[in-house]
């Protein structure tokens, strides 16, 4: 292999782990990575998967964030495997915790009884069940995993990446060598290091044609991102944290977006309707267990573990994780600034989630008059780390590829399907490799944007939007597939991420036994047809019955 992209480097001199190499090569063990490697394993593949921090499971674990999903997801909508992983959520409280005979009894029960999702529950979980559905082919050897390896560089010849770099803790660099990469990184980092064509932030109208896309290219304006952290009650305790560096900036700090500004503080009980832009009614009781009738009780929203669902006396508290729009951070960005830049964002997400935190122990107006709850105290152990908060932060927005086909706006907006007279159902694609549906869900962004929520009809995954318009040998797996900004709000869920990675890790395992390329196989209406029939035959859905619109 041809060294001199990794002997350019500052860091050569460090390389003495040994090379590796494999079938596939998965950078990125996030929900789509995870999935990916469990498609490509099990269709006989040698896997090498590697990932930045110490925990698998990308928005399931290291960014903390429960599952967001559809209202049809325990019967339909998504893969025959994600579904397993969600039973097998439930089948490890069953197993370890000591559940009540009427919520062990109920076979779709929800372990935190948040109101977000019928599957809220504590990461540690989801990092359990995702490190047991890969131990049999750890066991094995057909799967390598490397935690703590972050991709640096990347040797490409032509349209072919024949080579990753990744640094190792202490600053060794690993060699990977691959038939094929997979991206399943949280920003799509494999597409700079690839030059892979790639578009970031918010296209223009005039080349997407979307109604809500801006008239200029606004490549630095991409979503909110966000540090979680979760947290119990203890009533007359103090588990105060000193008082965060930043705190009287956010304290203080009045949002300032369009076209409807914030009704409030950002720290404040009162923030915007997506969908109205209004002032949306929420408030923040921990001693409830329920929401008030009409209104949102933050508590509640995001609860990972619920007391009554647990014999009496095991938990002391509700657990509930914060992943509010009061801890989303908008005024920088994460993508495609210089590191240091990028490291002050990251820094001042994590003030603001402390200084959330700090606030509402200190300083939050209660329903009673009085200020402040004292008692919440911040979990580490929910998140692994020392100082309570995620491992990774929550990333709404990736890099995404320029694909063969681009998912837009029009294609699955319920306002424009109607008023265009195509019926109730979104773009029908004949190339489709799986479903998913959410609104399209756009937070608060770096570009001033107050919320853009728009309904959207379930949708299907096009496979062109999953392949890049030039690399032959690099395939996406999560957030940085062919969609736009704006489409990109109602694709970047967990169950739509998991059947993306999925089905890149079948494309790579049937391109592999075709000896052909992917894009070969999207022309080819016969390979087509039998590709679309094993991935169905894996448990893959690539249509929808009819259902109503998000």
């Amino acid at each position: 292999m041809d060294r001199r992209v990794f002997l350019s480097l500052p860091v050569a001199a460090a390389l003495t782990a040994r090379d590796l190499e494999a079938d596939v090569a998965i950078i990125g063990a996030s929900t789509g990575g995870c999935a990916a490697a469990l498609a490509a394993l099990r269709n006989g593949l040698r896997v090498i998967m590697t990932e930045e921090t110490d925990w698998i499971g990308g928005q399931l674990t290291s960014q903390a964030v429960p599952p967001d999903e559809h209202p049809w997801i325990e019967s339909f909508g998504g893969t025959q495997t994600y579904r397993r992983y969600r039973n097998l959520v439930r089948d490890y409280y069953r197993d370890h915790y000591p559940l009540t005979a009427s919520v062990r009894a109920n076979a779709q029960f929800n372990p935190g009884g948040g109101s977000v999702s019928k599957l809220t529950h504590e990461p540690p979980i989801s990092l359990a069940v995702l490190r047991g559905l890969l131990q049999p082919y750890l066991s094995a050897g057909s799967l390598i995993l490397l935690l703590n390896r972050k991709p640096v560089a990347a040797d490409v010849t032509g349209d072919r990446i024949g080579a990753v770099a990744v640094r190792a803790p202490g600053g060794a660099l690993q060699t990977i060598q691959a038939k094929y990469f997979i991206d399943g990184t949280e920003m799509g980092d494999l597409l700079p290091l690839t030059k892979c064509e790639y578009v970031v932030g918010f296209e223009p109208r005039k080349d997407t044609g979307e109604p809500s896309a801006p008239a200029t290219y606004q490549p630095q304006n991409q979503q909110s991102f966000t540090v979680c952290f979760a947290v119990d009650h203890h009533p007359g305790e103090d588990h105060r944290i000193d008082r965060p560096a930043e705190y009287a900036f956010w304290r203080d700090y009045v949002p300032n977006l369009k076209p409807v500004n914030w009704p409030d503080k950002l720290l404040s009980w009162k923030m915007s309707n997506p969908q109205t832009l209004a002032e949306r009614a929420v408030y923040f009781d921990p001693t409830e267990d329920a929401s008030q009738p009409g209104k949102l009780n933050l508590w509640i929203y995001r609860r990972i573990a619920r007391k009554l669902h647990f014999e009496p006396g095991f938990l002391r508290s509700d657990i509930t994780l914060v992943n509010w729009p009061q801890n989303d951070y908008w005024l920088g960005n994460l993508i495609d600034v210089p590191a240091a830049e990028a490291a002050k964002h990251l820094e001042r997400g994590r003030q603001l989630s402390l200084s959330l935190l700090y606030w509402m122990q200190t300083d939050a107006p209660r329903p009673d008059g009085k200020q402040g709850w004292p008692g919440l105290r911040i979990r580490p152990d929910i998140t692994g780390t020392s100082d309570g908060l995620a491992k990774y932060p929550y990333i709404r927005e990736s890099r995404r590829i320029k694909a063969e086909f681009t998912v837009v706006e029009q294609h699955v907006s319920t306002k424009i399907r109607q008023q265009e007279g195509k019926g109730d159902t979104a773009e029908v694609f004949a190339d489709s490799v799986g479903v998913g549906s959410y609104r399209i869900d756009l937070h608060p962004s770096s570009g001033g944007d107050n919320y853009i929520d728009v309904s959207s009809l379930p949708f299907q995954i096009p496979l062109g939007a999953l392949l890049p318009v030039r690399l032959e040998n690099l395939i996406p797996a999560c957030k940085n597939l062919g969609t736009t900004h704006i489409t990109n709000g109602c694709y970047r869920l967990h169950p739509v991420e998991w059947n993306i990675g999925e089905s890149a890790g079948m494309l790579v395992a049937e391109a592999l036994r075709l000896n052909t390329a992917p894009r070969a196989i999207r022309k080819d209406k016969k390979l087509l047809a039998d590709f679309q029939a094993k991935l169905t035959a894996q448990g893959i859905e690539i249509a929808w019955p009819k259902v109503s619109a998000r």
